[in-house]
C-alpha cells in the first residue's frame, strides 16, 4: 500500500474515489459541503431522500457526481460530531478501507483525517489512519492453496490535511505509522503460523531474516547445551517433554553509543503450550500456538525500531520453548533450581511461562540494562480482570509504569496498571522451596508478576501481560492482533526523543 499526504480542495481532486464524512443526522462535514455546492446540491438531495443518515460506519458510494473530477464519491457516516472519539475514528477508517477495497477503487483521496477527534492532532489522525488501514487489509493466506483476493484491490491512498503547513507533520506520521505497521504485520504472521512450523528454531530463523534486512541488527542464539552450562534449569525443565529444542534468540539493535545501557525486551515464546502434565482442556487448545505472542511482539518491535533506526541500544530476547507431556516432562512436585540460584516448587506445569522467563530475566543482567520489559501471554486471570481490551502492566518502578501507560495512550494500544504490593508475595510462599510457581486463583495475574519480580532486583523492570490482547479467539475471526507492538514502539520512540509533532 502506498500512502501520501496533500493539502488541497476536494473539487480539484482527480482520483478513482474521494472520501468525505457525513455527521448524524444527515449533516455534511465542511469538505462534503464544498462538494455539494459544486455538484449543485446533488449530495444534500440524496440525503434528504434518506439514502444516508450519517450513523457511524454507514457507507454510500456515488458514481459520476455532477461537476466532480473523481470517478466516485464515498460518503462515510461519522456519527454525532460531538461524540467522535479516537475509538470511533479508527472504526470509521477501518470500515472505509474495507469498503474501498471492495469497490474496485485502486486509489482514493481521504478527507477523514480532517475530522475533529477530541484531544487528537493531525499527526495522530494520519498515523492512526495508516496503522488502521494496514491492519484492516491484513490477511494470513500463506498456507491456503486458493487465495481469494479482490480483483482490483486498493493500492494507493492520499490523506488530506487542512493546510500546507501540516504536510511535514503528515509525512512524519506516515513514516512512523508504516514502521509500526511493519512490526505489527511481522508479529501477526509469526504468531499465526501453526506450531508444526513455528517452533523455537523458526523464531530464530525469523530473527536471522531481520538481521539480513537491517544493518543495525545482529542475532545470536542460546541452545540447550549453553543453557545447561549457564544453569538455566528452570527454562530447560519446561522444554524437556518436547522433541523441539529450546532456543533463546537474542537480537541486538545498536543505534546508540557502545557504552549506552540498553533497553531489553523479553518475550515469552512458548510456541505451543499443552499445559504439560497438568494438561489443558481440549477445547480451543489449538489457540495455544499463540502462547508465543510475547516473543512475536518483541520480534515485531525490533523490526519497527530498525525501520525507524532509533538512536539507542535495544536488545530483544525471544524465549523460545515448547511445553509438552512426555515421559521426560517435568512434573507437579518437582523443585527446580533457577539460573539465579533460587528454587521453585512446581505446583502446576501449566504455569510454565514464568519458569522460562525467570531464567531469561536473570540472563539479561549481563547486559547491565537501563530498563527491562517482559511481554507474555502469562495468565488467564488477566483476561478475567481486563478482558480483551487492555494489556496488564505491573512494575516495581513507578516512573517506568507511567512511561508505559503514557505510550499506550499515545499509540491507542491500551494498557492498565495493576498493583504489585508486597502482600501478594505471601501467596507464592512454599514450605519446600524458595517459592511456588503458582499462588492460587485470587489475583493470579499479580502473583505471577510477583514471581517474576524476584528475579529483577538489579534493574528497572515492568511486566506486560498480554493474555487478553495478544490474539482474538474463535471461528473465522481468530488471529493474532500484533499487540503490544504499537505501545512498545511508542515507548522506545519516546525514550529516543523522536519528534512527532510541530
Amino acid at each position: 500500500m502506498e500512502f501520501s499526504v496533500k493539502s488541497g480542495s476536494p473539487e480539484k481532486q482527480r482520483s478513482a474515489c474521494i472520501v468525505v464524512g457525513v455527521f448524524e443526522p444527515r449533516r455534511l462535514t465542511a469538505v462534503a459541503e464544498q462538494l455539494d455546492e459544486i455538484s449543485g446540491g446533488y449530495i444534500s438531495n440524496l440525503l434528504r431522500r434518506g439514502d444516508l443518515e450519517g450513523k457511524a460506519g454507514q457507507m454510500l458510494l456515488l458514481h459520476h457526481v455532477p461537476n466532480i473530477l473523481s470517478e466516485r464519491v464515498l460518503l462515510v457516516g461519522c456519527g454525532k460530531e460531538r461524540e467522535l472519539d479516537e475509538r470511533q475514528y479508527k472504526q470509521i477508517i477501518a470500515r472505509t478501507i474495507s469498503t474501498l477495497n471492495e469497490t474496485g477503487s485502486m486509489e482514493a483521496v481521504c478527507f477523514l483525517t480532517e475530522l475533529h477527534v477530541k484531544g487528537r492532532d493531525t499527526y495522530w489522525k494520519v498515523r492512526q489512519a495508516v496503522e488502521t488501514t494496514q491492519d484492516s487489509l491484513y490477511t494470513f493466506t500463506q498456507l491456503k492453496t486458493k487465495k481469494e483476493e479482490p480483483r482490483r484491490p486498493l493500492r494507493k491512498i492520499v490523506f488530506n490535511v487542512p493546510t500546507r503547513r501540516e504536510l511535514p507533520v503528515g509525512e512524519r506520521a506516515i513514516c512512523h505509522g508504516l514502521a509500526v505497521a511493519t512490526g505489527v504485520k511481522l508479529s501477526k504472521d509469526v504468531a499465526n503460523m501453526p506450531p508444526n512450523i513455528c517452533n523455537p528454531q523458526y523464531l530464530l530463523d525469523q530473527a536471522k531474516e531481520l538481521e539480513q534486512k537491517y544493518a543495525s541488527l545482529s542475532v545470536e542464539a542460546i541452545g540447550e547445551k549453553q543453557m545447561e552450562e549457564l544453569g538455566m534449569q528452570s527454562y530447560l525443565a519446561v522444554g524437556r517433554g518436547s522433541a523441539n529444542e529450546s532456543i533463546m534468540t537474542i537480537i541486538r539493535h545498536q543505534g546508540g553509543q557502545p557504552n549506552q545501557a540498553p533497553v531489553v525486551l523479553v518475550g515469552k515464546g512458548l510456541t505451543f503450550d499443552s499445559g504439560g502434565i497438568s494438561i489443558k482442556p481440549s477445547e480451543a487448545m489449538d489457540e495455544m500456538k499463540y502462547d508465543m505472542c510475547g516473543a512475536a511482539s518483541v520480534l515485531g518491535t525490533m523490526a519497527s525500531i530498525a525501520e525507524l533506526n532509533l538512536p539507542m541500544n535495544i536488545i530483544g530476547i525471544l524465549a523460545g520453548c515448547e511445553n509438552m507431556p512426555d515421559a521426560s516432562a517435568y512434573r507437579p512436585g518437582d523443585i527446580l533450581t533457577t539460573m539465579s540460584g533460587q528454587t521453585v516448587e512446581v505446583l502446576n506445569t501449566d504455569a510454565e511461562g514464568r519458569l522460562v522467563l525467570c531464567d531469561a530475566l536473570t540472563y539479561v543482567e549481563r547486559f547491565n540494562p537501563d530498563t527491562v520489559l517482559d511481554v507474555a501471554t502469562l495468565t488467564g486471570a488477566c483476561v478475567i480482570a481486563l478482558g480483551k481490551h487492555a494489556t496488564g502492566v505491573m512494575s516495581t518502578h513507578n516512573p517506568l509504569a507511567h512511561e508505559l501507560l503514557n505510550a499506550s495512550e499515545q499509540s491507542s494500544d491500551r494498557a492498565w496498571r495493576l498493583p504489585l504490593w508486597d502482600e501478594y508475595q505471601e501467596q507464592i510462599e512454599s514450605p519446600f522451596a524458595d517459592m511456588a510457581n503458582i499462588g492460587g486463583r485470587p489475583a493470579g495475574t499479580i502473583t505471577a508478576a510477583c514471581f517474576l519480580s524476584r528475579f529483577t532486583k538489579k534493574y528497572n523492570w515492568a511486566h506486560l501481560d498480554i493474555a487478553g490482547t495478544g490474539w482474538t479467539s474463535g471461528g473465522k475471526g481468530k488471529g493474532s492482533t500484533g499487540r503490544p507492538v504499537p505501545m512498545l514502539t511508542q515507548f522506545l520512540m519516546n525514550r529516543a526523543g523522536v519528534e512527532m509533532e510541530d
